[in-house]
């Protein structure tokens, strides 16, 4: 039959069915009529001869279905009734049922998760034309940042990108009319636009044309959801002057709707001239060739024809360049493309997604081999049915082909609650704002994309599952079946069932383990050392750029802050450090520093690179950081002082050799300034809580002036109060001037973030693998218990003692749970290099972790086999053997 005769023949049998089944009935009937002719003329009578051609033709049924399968067509008739059959076997076994659907929609519900944040933040590009052709360039150890210059040659140098657009970050006080409000936007190069090809949704955008130098082109374009919730929608607002720190800018344009920038996790509220960013921050580094602060990141596209390696060859041949040219500035650090959106994070997010897409994976390998033992057990209790089944003349064939129907049904149910579930989870990820007061968002959106994952997974997870019992359907001895009955017998070979969990235990205390490493790395994070004491103390952030203030007005105006702030009742110290205090939003800046002897102050010759802080007298006690030999700084180390500093003690060891040895030493910066070391305090934490010790320096404030400030307020009254005592003394002082307001500890949410995400990860997928060992324990138990009951009850008529019943009951699989255990503990300790992409410095052989291991899925084994046990000891072995 060709394919066109065998569509046609599929045809005719849903559109002419009842034709169809007339034609073949005649056909039928014909061919005994025609039999029996020839019976007749062989001498037997009529009636004879018709019932011995019906007996030699044999059942028409069977050459119906026959027929209907020579047909090509049969196949929808068997899965209709094979559908119908499954249902009801289903509805048979609700409890199985519902166990069975909620164990998959658990695992195929955190692998749609797990991928649908993946998506977002790795699969899925920037939301802009050709972004499949759209990199950037990351420069430096640490982070993104550069200077405006270097970038300036970068881009005018390189010969790879058909232009290169650049960005940095701008938090400023925006007033449209009424009180001014923090606002965070990017400061942009004037091509930024042009280069990502974006079009305006209102308005235009701002263009290389526009700049003409410094503080050139005071423009604005807004963000589509700023304009939404701050200007209602109002076109009328292009051409309107608003106030940036005081400073007038014109709102030319709105961005698109989808367009969020260039970073995949902030959503900025405005898009403003980089070259205008002098005027706002109140500090000049448009010119700064070795500043790090004024580029986060370059974007372009690769010209045609040219690959990632050879672009970045060539920016490296820039790098060298400048290097050579400027080498006090400049020194040359590693580079490297990426796709734009997440920059220097994106190798720390691709581990962490692939360490949880491999432990979502374990899940469902887990989920499966549940089941896979489920279906087992289930099949062996259906061994009489299977058997009258064969003996009736069905084939092995159909009766698996009816298991795996059951075994797709369960997993498309569960496959849809689980994606109805995650659908539900990652929108209330994309709305969720993790860290308060700040732009960051999860860039996560169900698409088409996590619903076809989702249907996979659900379709190989009940052919996995739906399988298992083949061996058994295969093998069965339909006649041996009916007359053994359903006794249940105990051997000393593994069967396939207990292989299942044996393997699923492995699964489930590796997942506990790697929840145990997060909840310790977490617990060893947050009772670390951080060389201050954030506890009692609030930090409060103003930007003095934002109220107008010049540089030479800063200080004055800080030292009038810090006064007011001190005359409230209940407060201890105040102290200020310029721009962000330690472990705030990760924003520590290195500086370098040489010996004293050195005279050739280039990068290469750099003694140290420590963070440098700008502070004030009484900063540390504010900030509960010990000193510990030498003076703190004081409101005589003015910029007409001699330059001093104090330091911490991994900077003393490191540079002079001992803390008593560095005071009264002398150091160098890069601009060849001298500072002497007046003290020294005890070591810290500054960009990050799993840091290794670092060398850090505190200068005075009055000597290095900056609009942006943290006030470090130590008080023992209650934090709202003090926070409005705050907020109205600075009020007192400049009614105009913005400010937040948070204690320490609350600020510390943006360092504990990786580490809270990850124990809450890790803590879900640890528990989803208990529920999962806790089923399958129970099941396989409950099942061998409810099997040998027979045995148990003459066991206990003997004379058996209860302990003995409870270990033949139970013995098996307690066995199996200490193999199991053991395996995957074994697993968790090859796994450290998988749990160091979700958890910094994973220590699955730390002792504590071990323990909690051990004695977790110990009580996991009790709990599963608790209702079994007691199931056991009630055994009536007078009424049992009576039923029997």
């Amino acid at each position: 039959m060709n394919l066109s005769a065998y569509f046609r023949s599929i045809a005719a049998k849903f559109l002419h069915r009842s034709e169809l089944a007339q034609d073949m009935d005649e056909e039928l009937q014909s061919h005994i009529l025609h039999r029996a002719d020839d019976l007749e003329r062989s001498g037997l009578n009529r009636s004879e001869a018709e019932r011995r051609a019906r007996i030699e033709l044999g059942g028409k049924e069977k050459f119906k279905d026959e027929c209907h399968e020579a047909l090509g067509a049969n196949f929808i008739d068997t899965l209709q009734l094979d559908l119908r059959f499954a249902l009801r076997m289903l509805r048979k076994s609700p409890s199985f049922t519902v166990l069975a659907v909620i164990t998959l929609a658990l695992a195929i519900g955190s692998n749609a998760v797990v991928f649908g944040v993946m998506d977002g933040l790795i699969l899925r590009p920037l939301n802009v034309p050709h972004s499949e052709n759209l990199w950037g360039t990351i420069y430096g150890e640490d982070t993104g940042f550069q200077s405006y210059r270097n970038y300036l040659d970068l881009r005018d140098r390189n010969q790879s990108f058909d232009a290169l657009a650049a960005f940095n970050f701008a938090f400023v006080g925006l007033d449209t009319g009424n009180n001014p409000t923090i606002a965070y936007g990017f400061a942009t190069t004037g091509n930024y636009f042009d280069v990502l090809g974006m079009q305006p949704y209102v308005g235009r955008f701002f263009n290389p044309a526009d700049e003409q130098g410094p503080n050139s082109a005071p423009y604005l374009v807004l963000s589509y959801a700023y304009w939404h919730t701050h200007f209602q929608d109002d076109r009328r607002m292009i051409g309107r002057v608003v106030q940036l720190n005081k400073h007038p800018f014109t709102i030319i344009g709105v961005a698109p709707r989808e367009f969020l920038g260039t970073l995949l996790f902030v959503s900025p509220d405005f898009f403003m001239p980089i070259v205008n960013q002098q005027q706002v921050d109140g500090e000049d580094l448009l010119n700064a060739r070795g500043s790090t602060k004024q580029i986060f990141e370059t974007i372009g596209h690769l010209k045609p024809g040219v690959t990632p390696a050879q672009a970045l060859a060539d920016v490296n041949a820039v790098g060298a360049y400048l290097a050579k040219t400027y080498p006090k500035e400049f020194g040359q650090k590693s580079v490297t493309l990426g796709r734009p959106g997440l920059t220097s994070f994106d190798t720390a997010v691709r581990e962490f997604i692939t360490g949880l897409m491999l432990l979502a994976g374990l899940i469902l390998l887990a989920a499966c081999a549940n089941l896979g033992g489920l279906f087992a057990a289930r099949a062996a209790d259906r061994s009489r049915e299977v058997a009258l089944r064969l003996a009736l003349g069905s084939s092995r064939k159909r009766i698996l082909r009816q298991l795996l129907t059951e075994a797709v049904l369960i997993s498309l149910a569960g496959g849809t609650v689980g994606l109805a579930g995650s659908v539900l989870l990652l929108r209330r990820i994309s709305l969720w704002q993790p860290i308060s007061g700040t732009p960051i968002h999860l860039p996560v959106t169900p698409d088409a994309k996590i619903y076809m994952v989702a249907l996979i997974l659900a379709l190989v997870s009940g052919f996995l599952f739906g399988i298992v019992p083949v061996r058994q359907v295969m093998r069965a001895n339909a006649y041996e079946i009916v007359k053994a009955g359903s006794s249940g017998r105990v051997g000393r070979r593994l069967t396939v069932r207990e292989v299942l969990l044996v393997v699923q235990i492995a699964i489930c205390a590796v997942l506990v383990t790697s929840s145990m490493v997060a909840l310790r790395g977490l617990g060893r994070s947050m009772n670390a050392s951080f060389g201050f004491e954030p506890r009692k103390a609030t930090l409060v952030s103003t930007n003095l750029a934002m109220a107008g203030y010049s540089m030479e007005q800063m200080p004055v105006m800080q030292k009038k802050m810090i006064q007011a702030l001190q005359t409230i009742p209940g407060v201890e110290h105040v102290g200020l450090v310029n721009n962000y205090a330690p472990l705030i939003y990760a924003a520590g800046s290195r500086v370098n520093v040489f010996k004293e002897e050195t005279s050739d102050l280039r990068p290469v010759n750099a003694a140290a690179e420590p963070y440098r802080y700008d502070v004030s007298p009484e900063y540390f006690q504010a900030a509960g950081t010990t000193l510990l030999a030498g003076r703190d700084l004081t409101w005589q180390d003015d910029k007409n002082a001699p330059v001093v500093a104090v330091v911490n003690r991994e900077f003393a060891i490191k540079m002079f050799g001992s803390v008593a040895n560095a005071l009264g030493r002398y150091y160098k910066l890069q601009e060849g300034t001298r500072m002497e070391v007046v003290g020294v305090v005890e070591d810290g934490k500054y960009m990050s809580l799993t840091e290794n010790p670092e060398p850090a320096i505190f200068s005075s404030f009055l000597q290095s002036p900056a609009s942006q400030s943290d006030l470090v307020v130590r008080s023992s009254r209650d934090p709202q109060q003090i926070a409005e005592a705050i907020r109205s003394k600075i009020h007192d002082l400049d009614s105009g001037l913005p400010l937040d307001s948070a204690t320490w500890d609350s600020l510390l949410e943006v360092v504990l973030f990786p580490a809270r995400i990850a124990t809450m990860a890790l803590g879900v997928l640890g528990m989803m693998g208990a529920i999962l060992s806790i089923t399958g324990v129970f099941g396989m138990t409950a099942y061998s218990v409810s099997k040998r009951l027979r045995e148990l009850g003459i066991r206990m008529a003997l004379g058996g003692q209860r302990k003995e019943v409870l270990l033949a009951a139970l013995g098996r699989a307690f066995k199996l749970l200490a193999i199991g255990s053991g395996a995957g503990l074994v697993l968790g300790l090859l796994a450290t290099k998988v749990l160091a992409f979700i958890v910094y410095q994973a220590t699955p052989r730390d002792p504590v972790v071990l323990g909690g291991v051990v004695l977790a899925m110990a009580l996991l084994g009790l709990l599963a086999t608790w209702i079994p046990a007691r199931r056991a000891l009630s055994v009536n072995p007078l009424i049992l053997l009576r039923e029997e």
